[in-house]
């Protein structure tokens, strides 16, 4: 099978389409012919080894093939696997195994579900990690009620629109934050308000929030504190974007919030997320109901998967990015 591969760390250039052996199923897994994948910043972590604290854990990407998200057709079961058959629509998060940007992949069941009726297998890639991260920071740990005011700091981004249409589909007041060229986008999604970041600083407005889910990292926990109602919580779930390289990243802001959070009493989470088959049945409900809607920048076929990456991480991209595998 064709397979987009890298043997180290470093920019697109070390990504390359080659031949590997199709993958056989173990017992607990399923075989998928992947027809769509998508990208994201997890994609160009792994790929430079960015930030390079992480490169301590593992001196090389592990494993081979690259991609998270993935929608397909099953091609064959385990031996373990009673509730999915050969010929079923599904989507899901392979998780660190990775493998997306392929022909085929094994899963785990535990990480696969049916598709969401009505959607295209493009549509369905894009769901899985990204959508996923918001809606365990807004209903599971934040605990997003009715009438809460939300702040949503990169709203236009891969997790960022979906946390903006999950946010509202909890009854909440959202607001989103992003530059003006998206503030039509993410408006369109459902946010009751935009702020342009480019040209105001939400943390520095004079309003207050219930819930803030910092998705970028790009302003500090004494800040983003700043905007919390009393009770309120600040999930920190921040991706960020590629700058060059370095030592922390992210990491930064997450490592210090770890260490603080028992000691003031502003509640703040730092979410970890992992593949869950439960979360993607809650997402298809969302999806058929009419609560969600992926949206999507650009499609790139399997073989330019370097250029999507590239495009993802410098910032361009808005909403989702999507690998056609079998058009």
């Amino acid at each position: 099978m064709k397979a987009i591969v890298q043997h180290c760390y470093g920019g697109p250039e070390q990504l390359r389409l080659e031949d590997l052996r199709t993958p056989e199923p173990a017992a607990d897994q399923v075989l998928i012919r992947v027809h769509a994948a998508s990208v994201n910043a997890y994609d160009w972590h792994v790929m430079r080894g960015d930030p390079r604290l992480a490169r301590v854990a593992m001196s090389r990407p592990r494993g081979q093939a690259r991609g998270r998200d993935v929608a397909g057709i099953v091609e064959a079961v385990g031996t373990e696997i009673g509730d999915l058959a050969v010929g079923d629509r599904v989507y899901g998060d392979l998780g660190e195994s990775e493998g997306a940007f392929a022909e085929y992949a094994v899963a785990r069941r535990g990480c696969v579900d049916r598709m969401p009726a009505g959607l295209t297998f493009e549509q369905a890639a894009a769901l899985p990690l990204a959508a996923t991260t918001a809606l365990m920071g807004l209903r599971d740990a934040a605990e997003t009620a009715p009438g809460q005011r939300v702040l949503v700091n990169g709203a236009s981004g891969g997790v960022g629109t979906f946390a903006v249409q999950i946010a509202k589909a909890l009854g909440a007041h959202v607001t989103g934050v992003c530059s003006a060229r998206n503030a039509e986008l993410v408006t369109a999604l459902g946010a009751d308000e935009v702020i342009d970041y480019t040209r105001t600083d939400a943390t520095r407005t004079g309003a207050s929030y219930d819930v803030v889910l910092d998705l970028v990292g790009n302003h500090s926990l004494r800040s983003l504190r700043r905007v919390l109602a009393p009770g309120g919580v600040v999930v920190l779930s921040g991706g960020g974007v590629f700058q060059g390289g370095s030592l922390a990243g992210p990491m930064a802001l997450i490592v210090k919030a770890k260490l603080v959070a028992p000691f003031i009493h502003d509640r703040v989470v730092v979410l970890e997320t992992a593949p869950s088959a439960s979360h993607l049945a809650a997402l298809r409900d969302l999806v058929e109901s009419g609560y969600l809607s992926p949206a999507i920048d650009r499609t790139f076929p399997l073989v330019d998967t370097p250029a999507a990456i590239s495009y993802l991480e410098q910032e361009h991209a808005r909403a989702k990015v999507i690998i056609s595998v079998l058009g």
